[in-house]
Order: C-alpha cells, then sequence, then structure tokens
C-alpha cells in the first residue's frame, strides 16, 4: 500500500487563509499578454490543447498545484493533501473576448474573474486562456492563492512556464500518481506528536541562543527591536480616506507601463533607488487624485505596506511564502515631488539598516512554538486595527524576452489582494526593460479608477521633468530596492 502524504500549512502560508472572507479574496496573480504567434490555430484561435500539455508538462517542479486542502480533526489546522481527482481543464479554462477586443474589454473580463474566490476542495489557482486581442494577441489571466506562493515565488513559477528562446515544444510530462490521504485519526495523531515535541524545539533554540555568538545575538536582538516598531506602527491608526471604508466582493481593474529606462534616468538624477522612484510616484498621484476627490491632503500622512523579500538564493523556485514587509507612512502632505522622493529615500534606507522587515519573521517562529492560537489572535488584532492605507508590491522580474511555446510575452500586469477596509491595491512587475503597474480596486469605493492611472502617470512625468532638470547625483546606481 503506498504510504500517505499531508503536510501542514506553515505559519507564513496560514495568515492568508485566516485573512480570507467573502469579500477579501486572497488570491494574487495578474494578467499576462502574449503575440499568439505559433499557438495560433488554423481558425485563427489559441491552441489550447498544446498550453495544457505544455502546463501539464510542468507541475511535477509546482508539485502543490495538485495539492487541496485538507482539515486536521478537532484543531482544525489546514493541511495539503494530494488532489485525487485532479482535472487539469477545470484550471486551465479557455475564454475570448468578442473580436477584436480591446484592453479595456479584458481589464472588465479579468475583473469579474479576480472577483471570483478559489474553490477550496480544490487545488488554489487558476488560468484562464483569453483569445481574440487585436492584433493577434491573447492573454493568460493567472490567480493563484496567497498561502501557496508570494509574489517572489510566483514570479519563479512564470519562469517554469516561459523559455528565454521561441523554439520550445509542449512534451507530454511524466505520469503522476497522487498520494493517499491519512485517515482523519491519522492526521490527529501526527498533530499531536507535533505538539509535544514543540517545547523540545523551543529549548533547543533557547538553547542555541545561549550559546550564539554576539553577532548573531546582535541579530537577534535587531528582529526584536523590529518586532516592537511594527507593532508600534500597527497600533497607531492610519488616517482615514474614501478609499479606506469597508469593501465588496467585486473589483475593478487599470494598467499601465512606464520604460524601465526613464525611472533610473530619476532615481540617478534624484537620488534613491528605482523602488523609492515608485513610492514617490505614488505619494504624488494619490495627492493628486485625493485632491480631485476633495479630500484635504495638507499635512496627511498615509500609511502603506511594502511586502520585502526574506528569501534566499537557494529558496528561489520554491513554492511558499518568504516575504516580510516595512511599514511607514507615505509623505503626501508634501507638494514638491523632489522632496517627496527624498523623505520616501530617507525612510526606506533607515527601514535597511534597522532590518526592520525582520519583525514578521520573528513573530513567525514565535507561532512555530506556542501553536497556532497566536497567529490567529494576531490575524484578529490586524483586521481590527487595519493598520494600513495600501499596499505596494514590486516584483523584480527578468530583463530579456520571454515566450510561451513561441508566443512573446509582450506585457504583464500583477494583481494584489485587497485587504478589508483597502479599496486599492498596487503591484508592479519589471520586465524587458518596462516597469508595469496593476491596479486593484474595490468596485464601489474607486468607480474613478482610470482617473488615479491618469494621476499616477501626472506624478511621474513631474518626477522625470525634474530629474532632466538636475545633474546625476553622486552614487546614484546603488542597488536597485
Amino acid at each position: 500500500m503506498a504510504a500517505t502524504f499531508h503536510e501542514p500549512l506553515s505559519t507564513q502560508d496560514l495568515p492568508f487563509l485566516l485573512f480570507e472572507t467573502p469579500n477579501c479574496h486572497m488570491h494574487l496573480g495578474g494578467t499576462a499578454i502574449f503575440d499568439a504567434g505559433a499557438l495560433t490555430t488554423p481558425e485563427g484561435g489559441v491552441d489550447i490543447a498544446r498550453i495544457r500539455r505544455h502546463i501539464a508538462s510542468r507541475l511535477h517542479l509546482i508539485p502543490r498545484y495538485r495539492q487541496r486542502l485538507a482539515w486536521i480533526p478537532i484543531e482544525r489546522h489546514p493541511a495539503w493533501v494530494d488532489d485525487e481527482h485532479f482535472n487539469l481543464a477545470y484550471h486551465v479554462r479557455h475564454s475570448a473576448l468578442p473580436r477584436p477586443g480591446n484592453e479595456t474589454q479584458l481589464k472588465r473580463l479579468a475583473a469579474q474573474i479576480m472577483g471570483q474566490q478559489l474553490d477550496r476542495d480544490r487545488p488554489l489557482w487558476e488560468v484562464w486562456v483569453v483569445e481574440g486581442l487585436e492584433g493577434n494577441r491573447f492573454a493568460l489571466v493567472m490567480k493563484t492563492h496567497h498561502c501557496i506562493a508570494d509574489g517572489i515565488s510566483g514570479v519563479d513559477l512564470l519562469s517554469v512556464l516561459l523559455a528565454v528562446t521561441p523554439e520550445e515544444e509542449a512534451d507530454d510530462g511524466a505520469e503522476w500518481y497522487p498520494r493517499p490521504a491519512p485517515s482523519p485519526r491519522q492526521m490527529l495523531a501526527e498533530a499531536w506528536r507535533r505538539r509535544l515535541r514543540a517545547p523540545f524545539a523551543a529549548a533547543a533554540l533557547l538553547g542555541g541562543l545561549v550559546r550564539a555568538e554576539s553577532q548573531v545575538r546582535d541579530t537577534v536582538a535587531k528582529g526584536a527591536a523590529a518586532v516592537w516598531r511594527l507593532v508600534g506602527t500597527g497600533l497607531t491608526p492610519p488616517p482615514e480616506t474614501p478609499l479606506n471604508r469597508p469593501i465588496g466582493p467585486h473589483r475593478r481593474l487599470d494598467w499601465f507601463a512606464l520604460d524601465l529606462a526613464d525611472v533610473k534616468l530619476v532615481k540617478n538624477r534624484l537620488g534613491g533607488t528605482v523602488n523609492d522612484v515608485v513610492l514617490a510616484t505614488v505619494a504624488g498621484g494619490l495627492r493628486r487624485f485625493l485632491r480631485h476627490r476633495h479630500v484635504p491632503v495638507d499635512g496627511l500622512t498615509y500609511r502603506v505596506v511594502c511586502p520585502v523579500s526574506v528569501r534566499s538564493v537557494d529558496e528561489r523556485g520554491t513554492v511558499n511564502n518568504r516575504a516580510s514587509a516595512w511599514l511607514f507612512d507615505l509623505p503626501l502632505g508634501v507638494d514638491d515631488v523632489r522632496e517627496q522622493l527624498a523623505r520616501v529615500s530617507a525612510v526606506t534606507s533607515e527601514l535597511k539598516q534597522s532590518r526592520v522587515e525582520l519583525g514578521p519573521s520573528v513573530l513567525g517562529r514565535v507561532a512555530d512554538m506556542v501553536g497556532g492560537a497566536f497567529l490567529t489572535l494576531g490575524i484578529r488584532l490586524v483586521r481590527q486595527l487595519s493598520p494600513f492605507n495600501l499596499i505596494v508590491t514590486n516584483i523584480p522580474g527578468p530583463p530579456v524576452p520571454l515566450y510561451l511555446l513561441g508566443a512573446k510575452l509582450v506585457a504583464g500586469y500583477p494583481l494584489v489582494p485587497l485587504f478589508e477596509n483597502q479599496g486599492l491595491g498596487i503591484a508592479l512587475f519589471s520586465y524587458d526593460g518596462r516597469l508595469y503597474w496593476g491596479l486593484s480596486a474595490d468596485w464601489d469605493l474607486v468607480p474613478d479608477l482610470p482617473a488615479l492611472t491618469a494621476a499616477l502617470r501626472h506624478a511621474f512625468v513631474e518626477l522625470k521633468t525634474a530629474a532632466e532638470e538636475a545633474p546625476a547625483v553622486r552614487g546614484a546606481g546603488r542597488a536597485v530596492g
């Protein structure tokens, strides 16, 4: 008889299940647009069969995509088990726009797809192949639950499906046989064995800290300080805005792209990093947008959370959550774009030096030792406090063109989920010399989403104009962050 398999969710992955509500869908993803090229069928459509075969041939590299959730009795902790009824056609779906479809129609369809929760009785991902885009293009609208992957590992998944040359052919891949799931009694017994081992793990950790060298102790001390700083910031409520109200289940999407060379020009002339320029653009764009909404912005600070990857080099390619976060205020009350960038750069530089991003990682280790009640309490606290106004995440992608079975990827617009009382999310993806912006918003709170897109574009033009009038700063060109 084949050995059973189950794997309890880690304390890094579990929160994204606990955060989810009927209105807060905890899946991330985006819309990738391709030139159809070799995937065009004789009838003018897209060869969905080849795409499905190709994805099937890569699933052995991402085993979580053939696993579903099971629940350990009594303690109700989720675990991964192989899906014995896995059906690829359910997860890789085929749709079309009325020809010739434009990007406005694609945005509406993608928003409808993203406004639907993933089925927790199946593996938590979907890919929609959308044909009919003008210019002989098609799109992949992708959604993956955040409990499977963070943004960085999500990009790693794209690298599994895409190639740097257009010659790749689909293959059938290795046969897959699901491992049987253990019985509820077996899962419960294993859960209790883990609990009995937890005190010994905590004692071993404490002993290791006592024996640690001074450098290690300093790192732990900085991590503890980071926790307290994050908690202190989170306990201070962010300012109230029309974008921070209870949200519903429906979404609006918008997107645009900037030349990465223009973004780097700004940071080379005015200082900071590419990510600092992004955050300053967000500050300037939101200032303009909120003033358009007749919201007072003078003196306004706007709380933003920025995911920060703590994934090591040898973890690239793994499917899990290895991201922490910075939590700080954007200077929306400042009118001058150069001053906005300078303030953002000063804050992010200080955060890097203080290693505040270690805070959530330390909390995760505590949750591993004391159990799920600690984590559940923390999730409830965050829900009640809603300690930030906006999420902005910047995901680095490849600088060279990529292909799906010969079809060139021409654009990729990412999506970040919305949390309670967060009516707007901004995600960015750099690829092949372009910086792609994806805006997701609550349908009712942000009916004027295109106006925000225009305001962000205007803010960047102001930054670029200021950069073109300024000499390059000394030391510009430091590592992008």
